[in-house]
């Protein structure tokens, strides 16, 4: 291919260079470089041109190439080629720019030169190449001087033989022409509208001397006259601007290689993106008919294509240039403007949203750049626009649409999108945390989707109408099923006194119809109701006023009520309306006379008569979850619980526990070890301080309410929204059962929560609290912190010790990292279930699609916008309307209207006016050069089809009606009922125009506009209005601009104006007021009009008014126009235009007041004029208003001055305004004494001052000394804050609040502990911390040994590295591994992929390839134009050796700067490297022993390589070392899997556990259930499996061998033992492992001890014991560290003990123990002891079978029928017997 074909051919770069400094003069530049190279064309000359006879060569000395013109021979052996290699062969000829730019020419080199080019031109396979050869060709003199001269010498020529071969070359020269003018219209224009002009001239002059000029050829120069006299239009219009696309006439087939329509893909691709590639396209004919009905169907699918397309398509290219340009750095990317599109950066998936029509996501982007957009009127974002999303410039894109907005969420950068077709399934390669940038067209994707489907999926057989839509006939026939039942009934729309005597007639007799008078129609209303009754398609167009809806219900009621006559079929009228609003009029109106059969698609009604006939409504389906399978409603459930966890993470600060396990140890140790809070003392751990300490920004000032003004975006979106398949039905519910879930786990989640209103910050028990205006600084400061994306990377983590050190900047991007670890973690759970919803909405939509045609096909009436039949086309095409109705025709794209048509369509009745507002599109210059703009409405009346105009208008004043005839319409009469309006109170005239010359402004966001001095006159006038009395809902204030709303809005106070309508000018069709205020907004130094220069436009605004017009404009600027000069001059006759507009007092009819801008209303402040009123109230007092027209009688007046009644018998007077009722008690504040202090204070009159709090600082002291620090009044306080110095029970001193002192609660003590560990480091605790050295933290210090895996070691001081938790980065083509790094991947098992032209790779993706490096250069061309520089098969480098000259030829390996060097750019890291040399450092090692298993590196980085084709060998041959260590690290999964059952059985043994610890049962239990667990994980799990079983004997003993008195601190120790070892970070490393075992040998001799203080107080012996129990107890209560030393000593003192208290606990010796069950001789169990362990023994059987009592403590004893009384027990001690005999 050739590179860089763009718009002005091969190059710009390189013609300029070869054009050089001669002006561009290539025969001067030639004539330079033959000086240089020796003058010489000699035969060395001539062996420089090559074999091709012309083109590149080198000179003689070697030096500078030369290039010379394209000769004869090889123009005329390239003739009898094939086109395609005749195309690239000019085109890679240097030598055909020279030859187009020779001043002279031959003749014969002429005709040989346009055959050639016409031959390339007929390549269908190189159409970029096509494009480069014809950008030549219309920037040469061949074009300019050559060709003209030729033709015109066709007329002269003599020579016979010649003159009869010009005809061929006219062809050849039209032929070529036509080529170059379609491919750039609009810069090859004049000098092709040159040459044309000389072709019928030297026709005739041929034809004059007898030369036969074939028809063909005539036919040709009709065709290219034709193209250039519409493009010559265009141009003086100034709309044909660029040379975006490539034109062709109607009768033109598609170019060579251009693919049929019905293959085009909808979505734009990549390619189109990155490759300047035109669409070829057709103009809509209005001035002809269409050749056929495949022409027609593929003219309006290109034509709807490129208008969605484009804007995208020329954005992005636009924004990839930019890229470019600036070096591809973002931050200055951010600051430029796009015409076409807006971006978004920094974009990311963060929620996942289970909604009735599938699965959507909530995305978060950078929303700080966009701080000036004002969310609710802007269009960003809006319902169904298109966004493409890419983190590769464009190389690959998602498509998704905007699935709902809401603009205080888009404020913080958050919008909900649904993802399309193949998008959505790539999302799953999608890393959680993947940036995007996003790209928005404003086109609604959604009409254009479905319509262009309907396009491609029509066939031209089933194509209804074609002999009116394509052919243009305008010989209308009757419906199809008229001539077989043609009698009508029209009493139903006769009106009431003519209903009886209307009696059913032949339509098609049209003497037989009933009077006009009768039926309650004018004359032109009868006639349009006459042609939509007897024509199968009729137009009606109506004026403004002239009753479009009126005449168009009169046909709907006689159309339905005629229906089940006769007519053979019985299928739904289809209404089909523009606009919502319309839609609801019109429904309205059928209603009125058909109770029931109605059907209103979409959920965008207004209308409460049409609420039970919307599509849900009928319905009456449950919910959409509640149709789901049991399966399906827990992948719902799995997906919602984390949606909303991920939701509250981005709503606040979330709560530490939360965070815990992403939290690095020694990072959550040092962030719980928390400093002192300023001059408050220790507090417990929090979240919000952590994130808060320091400055915040302040609050942002709330605004006041404004007035409610229909936002054009969501008046956009109303139209958009199409609830055909109940896809929002119960949104509103929906939403607010979510929210409510989500607001309920954030009170769990968060720390703070942004989203409440008053923000409840988190309290110590000291009550750390914050007054309102911190809170909201607060807020702000940490909502703007949230919508920020930067964090640390892990590396930066892996060097921060201490949390506390951090900037608060820096602790934020910690606090990042965290919740991105726990948002990844929540997405990759939810996964899975995301899918399974998926496909479930899917096929639950294709259900409610049979649920909608049932209920669509029982109708007899359906309804639904243009918006809504796009999108439901697939059901109205199984419906098949036979009769619809288009209401706002003339608004409705040609597509549109004809794709809502079935094939059984036999009536089609359009009603609208062409005049008002035309189809909106998306691109101006396809609306403007090729008709898009043009209704199929439009279009036939413009053809001569049958219409009727509706002539008699209802609506407005004669006055205001003047302004449309003569200058919109030819003949508008006025109906009488318009003739005796009232005139307007307080206003001179009833209509005036305002004339001003203040500029606009022009609108950040968007291309609009304001005019601040127009809002104020508006705003003002509309004021001066209401106070004549008017009601709000009586006037309207419309503008031409957006832009202007929002200036509008910003000056309507809500109390003042609610109940104004303001609307854009565009969005009032339809609609009328009494009074209307237009604000023309446009005003500039260019004299630039915009809309105002569309006649369709003015027409609506100017027909809205009933009783009063004032507009308000730059009237000089608008003379210039030729419709508004006609306006204007009519205005000045009757006096109604001027600087001024002249205010008259209701109440002083001889004072008028002129007023010219908003200040000038001052002068009647009240509506009237400035005098005062002087009426007097009742209450005496004179009213003190100006002069007021409103309530003249006062009845809502209230007396504002101050009351004068008296309260009290101090004489003081009522405090408050006339109008308020007075108060009970005098509230006046007088100065009296607190009796109980004496101080003087300012107290109520009425209260009495002992029941009064003083406000004087309190002056007692405090028990400790210190003074109280509240108020006098007030009790003092018993928690003294002042900091004092104490000694805690751990001997350590430390500053803290005094009131600690007299506190059983003790401070935590903050002393380092700094012990030396097990492992040689300093402990990094706290005394607290470290519990006194008994429970140390864990070390901090880093191990950073670099695993197997190429990552550092994130363990801290650990000796056997454990499995690495890194996110496993090995990927290949096809999957991504999302295991954790330490776990074995996968391998993957798809075909390897490594393949070029020359050799692939036959093995599976995981093996080794199998198949050699290509050491063929690449033969792509990068997108700079020049070659690319890698190796065949290899992804193209980034970088280019002419581009990046200095980067690619900077020396590393030493063969960099070979000109034939190829490079390799490795994928991980981007580095370049050159190919043999990289090969060969590949290679190395390879045959060697290998020093140890690792990946290969970049040579610069030390990057690890593992994405890399050509290295793919390497690379899975380290992959495979590598999982068999990580295999071996982990232990295998059969032996972890066998260990674990052995586990899994030992620990069901233990079910005694769950006695005593429940939870640590469980919390095992499940461990051992978990499928990811390592050999490590299971060591360590045995490990708590092992003390757990300890641990549960020694609770075992508490439980029967202890009493309550001597447990305490065994109680206290045991939960804190438990803390540690059930620890997530509990490694079992010696110092933990060391620790833990001297604690529970602490617990083992304490809970001896206090067993045998239990038996020694049960036989009276304690008192001899005491001494040693209290030495021990000592030793064994003490809070540090039990030592060795200890434990010597507690072992010796047991053994001193037993002595004096055996360990049987009997109060004798084992041998005496022995001697006693010799001496007895009984079998083992018959010893028993009472409750209080005094033992006795049982004969005979062994078993109780009498009562008795203790010799020693006289309980009772023994029992009945082999039952104990209650507190005996066996006596194991005795003889080893665990029960009973």
């Amino acid at each position: 291919g050739i590179a860089n074909q763009g718009r002005g051919g091969r190059g710009r770069g390189a013609r300029e260079e070869r054009r050089g400094v001669n002006g561009g003069n290539p025969r001067e530049d030639r004539r330079e470089r033959d000086d240089r190279a020796g003058k010489g064309r000699g035969r060395a000359g001539e062996d420089a041109r090559g074999r091709d006879g012309g083109g590149r060569g080198r000179s003689i000395d070697g030096g500078t190439p030369q290039v010379h013109p394209i000769e004869y021979k090889t123009l005329e052996e390239l003739s009898g080629k094939d086109p395609s290699e005749v195309a690239i062969t000019l085109a890679s000829n240097d030598g055909l720019q020279d030859l187009l730019d020779e001043r002279e020419m031959r003749q014969d080199l002429v005709q040989l030169l346009c055959q050639v080019l016409c031959k390339a031109f007929l390549s269908k396979t190189d159409r970029q190449t096509v494009q480069y050869l014809t950008g030549l060709i219309k920037d040469s003199g061949f074009l300019r001087t050559i060709l003209p001269h030729y033709v015109m010498g066709m007329g002269s020529e003599f020579d016979h033989t010649r003159r009869e071969q010009y005809p061929q070359h006219l062809d050849n020269i039209m032929t070529l022409l036509s080529k170059v003018l379609s491919i750039f219209p609009a810069s090859s224009i004049k000098g092709v509208s040159m040459i044309v002009a000389l072709f019928r001239p030297v026709i005739n002059s041929l034809r004059a001397v007898g030369v036969d000029v074939l028809e063909q050829t005539k036919e040709n120069l009709d065709r290219i006259q034709g193209l250039v006299e519409h493009l010559q239009e265009r141009a003086r219009e100034g709309t044909l601007r660029s040379d975006n696309y490539s034109f062709i006439t109607p009768q033109e087939d598609a170019p060579p290689g251009e693919a049929d329509f019905r293959t085009l893909p909808i979505y734009p691709t990549p390619k189109e993106f990155h490759q300047d590639q035109r669409s070829y396209l057709r103009p809509n004919l209005i001035s002809q008919r269409y050749a056929s009905g495949l022409l027609y169907l593929d003219t309006h699918f290109r034509l709807m294509r490129e208008d969605f397309v484009r804007p995208l398509r020329e954005g992005i290219q636009q924004l990839i240039q930019s890229q470019q340009d600036l070096g591809n750095k973002d931050i200055p990317l951010r600051k430029c403007r796009f015409d076409d599109i807006r971006v978004y950066f920094d974009t990311r998936l963060v929620v996942p949203l289970c909604t009735p029509s599938g699965l959507a996501y909530k995305v978060q982007f950078d929303s700080h750049p966009l701080k000036f957009v004002r969310w609710q009127n802007s269009k960003r974002l809006i319902y169904g626009s298109l966004l493409c999303m890419s983190c590769d410039n464009f190389d690959t894109v998602l498509f998704a649409t905007v699935s709902d907005r809401v603009p205080k969420e888009l404020e913080k950068g958050f919008v909900q999108l649904s993802f399309l077709g193949e998008s959505r399934r790539a999302l799953a390669g999608v890393e959680a945390h993947q940036s995007f940038l996003m790209v928005e067209t404003t086109a609604y994707f959604e009409a254009y989707r479905y319509v262009l489907e309907g396009l491609q999926e029509l066939e031209v057989e089933n194509l209804p109408f074609q002999r009116y839509i394509v052919e243009c006939s305008s010989d209308v026939e009757p419906p199809a099923y008229l001539p077989r039942a043609d009698m009508y009934d029209l009493s139903a729309i006769a009106v009431p006194e003519f209903k009886s005597s209307i009696k059913s007639f032949h339509t098609l007799e049209p003497e037989a119809w009933p009077p006009m008078t009768q039926l309650g129609l004018d004359e032109s209303q009868m006639r349009a109701l006459q042609l939509a009754l007897t024509k199968e398609l009729a137009i009606i167009q109506g004026p403004p006023g002239t009753g479009k809806t009126y005449t168009g219900l009169k046909i709907a009621q006689a159309l339905l009520t005629n229906q089940e006559m006769g007519r053979g079929f019985t299928s739904p009228m289809l209404v089909v309306c523009y606009t919502n609003h319309a839609l609801d009029q019109f429904l309205e109106g059928i209603h009125k006379f058909l109770p029931d059969g109605i059907v209103r698609v979409g959920g965008q009604s207004n209308s409460e008569v049409l609420k039970r006939f919307t599509l849900r409504e009928l319905k009456s389906s449950h919910y959409f979850r509640r149709k789901l399978p049991q399966h399906l409603r827990r992948a719902n459930s799995e997906i919602q619980t984390q949606s909303v966890q991920l939701e509250c993470s981005l709503r606040g600060v979330l709560r530490e526990q939360y965070l815990q396990k992403f939290i690095s140890e020694k990072h959550w140790d040092s962030l719980t070890l928390q400093p002192v809070i300023r001059n408050s003392g220790p507090h417990p751990f929090s979240p919000l301080y952590f994130m808060i300490d320091g400055e915040m920004d302040e609050a942002e000032e709330e605004e006041d309410d404004l007035i409610e003004i229909a936002e054009e975006a969501d008046l956009i979106q109303a139209e958009r929204f199409v609830e055909a398949s109940n896809i929002h039905h119960g949104r509103e519910e929906d939403l607010r059962k979510t929210e409510e879930i989500v607001r309920d786990m954030a009170k769990l989640m968060l720390a703070m929560n942004l989203e409440n209103t008053e923000i409840q910050a988190e309290q110590s028990e000291e009550g750390w609290e914050m007054q309102r205006v911190q809170k909201k600084k607060m807020k702000h400061h940490i909502r703007r912190e949230l919508g920020r994306s930067s964090a640390v990377s892990e590396d930066e983590e892996d060097t921060i010790l201490d949390v506390w050190t951090l900037s608060l900047p820096d602790r934020w991007r910690l606090y990042r990292l965290w919740v991105r670890r726990y948002r990844t973690e929540l997405r990759m759970r939810a996964q899975q279930a995301e899918q399974d919803y998926q496909d479930a909405a899917e096929r639950l939509a294709e259900i409610r699609l049979r649920e909608d045609l049932f209920v669509l096909k029982h109708a007899k009436v359906i309804g639904m916008t243009t918006t809504g039949a796009a999108r439901c086309r697939k059901a109205l095409q199984e419906v098949s309307p036979r009769l619809v109705i288009v209401e706002e025709a003339a608004e409705v794209l040609e597509a549109h209207t004809i794709t809502t048509l079935s094939q059984a369509c036999q009536h089609l009745i359009l009603i609208g006016d062409h005049q008002q507002l035309r189809p909106s599109a998306t691109v101006f210059d396809l609306a403007k050069n090729f008709n898009l703009e043009v209704s199929m409405f439009e279009r036939l009346i413009k053809m001569d089809f049958p219409y009727v105009r509706l002539n008699y208008q209802h609506r407005m004043r004669p006055d205001i009606a003047r302004l449309l005839v003569p200058h919109i319409y030819s003949e508008l009469e006025n109906h009488p009922s318009v003739m005796d309006f009232e005139n307007v109170k307080g206003l001179h005239s009833n209509m005036f125009f305002v004339e001003h010359n203040y500029y606009e402004e022009e609108i950040k966001d968007g291309k609009s506009h304001q005019n601040r001095h127009e809002a104020l006159f508006v705003v003002a006038l509309c004021r001066y209005l209401l106070l004549q009395d008017y009601q709000p809902f009586q006037i309207t204030i419309l503008t031409t601009y957006t832009g202007q709303l929002h200036c509008l809005r910003n000056l309507m106070p809500a109390k003042e104006f609610n109940g104004v309508k303001v609307h854009v000018v565009d969005k009032y069709q339809g609609e009328e007021n009494d009074i209307v205020l237009l604000s023309l907004v446009r005003s500039n130094k260019q004299g630039k009009v915009g809309f105002l220069n569309i006649p369709n436009r003015v027409c609506v605004a100017l027909s809205r008014a009933k009783k009063g017009l004032y507009c308000i404009g730059n009237m000089d600027m608008l003379r210039k126009v030729k419709l508004w000069s006609n306006i204007l001059h009519m205005l000045r006759e009757k006096d109604q235009v001027g600087p001024a507009m002249t205010l008259c007092c209701q109440n002083h009819p001889e004072r008028h007041i002129k007023v010219s801008c908003g200040d000038d209303f001052k002068q009647a402040p009240e509506g009237g004029c400035n005098l005062p009123c002087e009426f007097r109230l009742n209450c005496g007092h004179v009213c003190s208003s100006a002069c007021h027209p409103y309530d003249q009688e006062h009845k809502k007046y209230t007396c504002n001055k101050k009351c004068q009644k008296v309260l009290c018998v101090l004489g003081h007077r009522c405090q408050r305004q006339c109008y308020q009722e007075c108060p009970t008690d005098c509230l006046k504040r007088v100065e009296k004494i607190v009796p109980q202090c004496q101080h003087k204070q300012m107290v109520p009159c009425h209260q009495a001052p002992e029941k009064f709090v003083c406000q004087e600082p309190c002056q007692q002291k405090l028990m400790c000394g210190h003074p109280c620090a509240l108020v006098c009044g007030e009790s003092c306080t018993t928690t003294c804050m002042v900091m004092v110095t104490l000694e805690l029970k751990c001997g350590h001193k430390q500053e803290d609040p005094c009131h600690y002192k007299t506190s059983t609660i003790q401070p935590e003590c903050r002393t380092q502990c700094n012990q030396m560990l097990k492992c040689g480091h300093s402990c990094p605790g706290s005394c607290q911390r470290c519990h006194q050295g008994r429970f140390h933290m864990g070390c901090f210090h880093q191990c950073d040994r670099l695993l197997v895996c190429s990552h550092k070691c994130r363990e801290p001081c650990t000796r056997g590295c454990p499995p690495c938790q890194m996110r496993c980065e090995n990927r290949c083509i096809h999957s991504v591994c999302m295991k954790p790094c330490g776990q074995l991947c996968a391998p993957c098992i798809e075909p390897c992929a490594w393949k070029c032209p020359h050799q692939r790779c036959s093995k599976l993706c995981h093996e080794p390839c199998d198949r050699p490096p290509c050491t063929q250069p690449c033969t792509k061309t990068l997108h700079c134009g020049h070659p690319c520089i890698g190796l065949c098969g290899d992804p193209c480098p980034n970088k280019c050796r002419v581009c990046h000259h200095e980067e690619v030829t900077e020396i590393f390996f030493g063969t960099e700067d070979d000109v034939e060097a190829c490079f390799i750019q490795l994928e991980d890291c981007g580095h370049l490297f050159e190919s043999t040399s990289m090969d060969t450092y590949m290679g190395m090692d390879e045959n060697q022993q290998a020093t140890g298993i690792k990946l290969k590196e970049c040579p610069k980085c030390r990057t690890p390589i593992r994405r890399n084709l050509r290295y793919g060998a390497h690379v899975n041959r380290s992959l495979v070392e590598i999982e068999k260590v990580k295999e071996k690290i982990n232990g295998t999964q059969s032996d972890i899997e066998a260990q674990k059952v052995v586990l899994k059985q030992q620990w069901i043994d233990k079910e005694d556990l769950l006695r005593y610890l429940p939870m640590e049962y469980i919390q095992i239990r499940d461990t051992l259930r978990a499928s990811d667990l390592t050999a490590k994980e299971l060591w360590i799990t045995e490990n708590k499996m092992a003390l757990l079983e300890r641990l549960n004997k020694l609770l075992k003993i508490r439980r029967g061998h202890m009493s309550s008195v001597e447990t305490f601190y065994f109680d206290e120790k045991v939960p804190e033992f438990l803390r540690w070892l059930m620890d997530h970070h509990q490694k079992f490393s010696e110092q933990q492992a060391s620790d833990l075992q001297s604690e529970l040998q602490r617990l083992f001799f304490l809970a001896e001890l206090n067993a045998r203080c239990k038996m020694a107080n049960g036989t009276g012996r304690r008192v001899h014991v005491q001494a040693e129990v209290t030495a021990m107890r000592k030793v064994l209560e003490r809070m540090q560290p039990f030592t060795q030393q200890d434990k010597d000593l507690v072992k010796q003192a047991l053994k001193e003990l037993d002595k004096k208290l055996p360990s049987t606990g009997l109060g004798i010796t084992d041998e005496e123990r022995m001697m006693i069950v010799k001496a007895i001789n009984l079998s083992v169990g018959h010893w028993y002891k009472c409750p209080n362990n005094h033992i006795y023994a049982i004969g005979e059987c062994g078993r109780a079978m009498e009562h008795s009592n203790c010799p020693e403590c006289n309980a009772t004893i023994g029992g009945a029928s082999h039952v104990l009384v209650s507190g005996n027990r066996v006596a194991s001690e005795m003889d080893g017997a665990q029960e009973a005999v």
